[in-house]
């Protein structure tokens, strides 16, 4: 029977190993989602515009919502929203299909020999590909409204590493989880949910009050969510301590994660 390495350094060199094959499994999940409309991938940049609308208007308009109380600018709010928005709908994309993953490619575990462990990554790329083109979005709303955006915006990728990372080792766990315990789905779809509404995406973290505002930071997106807009929206380099942090807890993560994931592969084939 194949062995399997829980080396750390697996992590990454498995989806090295399969570029070729990881690039291709990308390219058709992304095409794949859209086949058959009529606007085809166009659609990817127009989701993510007519969300954008739509916040400007409801919480410009209608609501006259405004993130900061000094700050009098009717389009703050929409884009600060979606800045964090647009976080979260890459951690809830890649969460939610976890469990799937493995469910859904049956023939993968019992017909041929396929790198099982390189599917989270195809369903990371595929959000990748849909976040970089919902930031594109943000970026060109903001140059509408404010002029050139800040020259931090460059450090984007850097905050969002610890969040690929997290994503990476969770979607293992789940991969794994799913194929044993069926209910992993639905109660995932609730998790999400929660997450969602304590995440800083619909207020700022100085709404909250002091005493409970470290509950806020125990969410693993809180600080990507912040230090997201602080390079895009405000401007400022990105929280040195928190990303350190943020890096070191989605490493362990991961590597439990995948850990898992190589010690339950060996069952896939029996429970399917």
């Amino acid at each position: 029977m194949q062995s399997h390495s829980y080396h750390p350094r697996e992590l990454v060199a498995s989806a090295w190993r399969n570029r070729a094959l990881l690039k291709a499994s990308i390219r058709r999940e992304v095409l794949g989602r859209y086949r058959g409309s009529l606007m085809g991938i166009l659609w990817s940049f127009f989701n993510p515009l007519f969300m954008l609308i739509v916040y400007t208007f409801v919480f410009s308009v209608i609501f006259k919502s405004r993130w900061n109380s000094q700050n009098d600018s009717k389009t703050e709010f929409a884009l600060v929203l979606f800045a964090g928005q647009i976080i979260f709908n890459f951690f809830s994309e890649c969460i939610n299909r976890a469990p799937s993953l493995i469910l859904s490619n049956p023939n993968y575990v019992k017909k041929v020999v396929y790198p099982l462990e390189i599917l989270p990554w195809i369903s990371i790329g595929a959000a990748l590909f849909h976040t970089a083109i919902s930031i594109l979005v943000w970026l060109f709303g903001y140059s509408i409204f404010f002029g050139i955006p800040h020259l931090t915006s460059v450090y984007l990728l850097f905050v969002l590493a610890p969040l690929i990372l997290m994503v990476i080792g969770l979607s293992w766990a789940l991969a794994s989880l799913g194929v044993f315990l069926r209910d992993v789905g639905q109660f995932i779809g609730v998790i999400t949910t929660v997450v969602m509404f304590l995440s800083p995406i619909f207020y700022p973290v100085s709404a909250i009050p002091e005493k409970f505002r470290h509950l806020i930071y125990i969410n693993p997106l809180t600080p990507i969510i912040e230090m997201t807009r602080d390079v895009l929206y405000w401007g400022k380099m990105p929280d040195l301590q928190a990303w350190l942090i943020s890096s070191a807890i989605s490493g362990v993560v991961a590597w439990i994660g995948f850990i898992w994931f190589q010690k339950t592969r060996k069952g896939f084939a029996d429970v399917m």
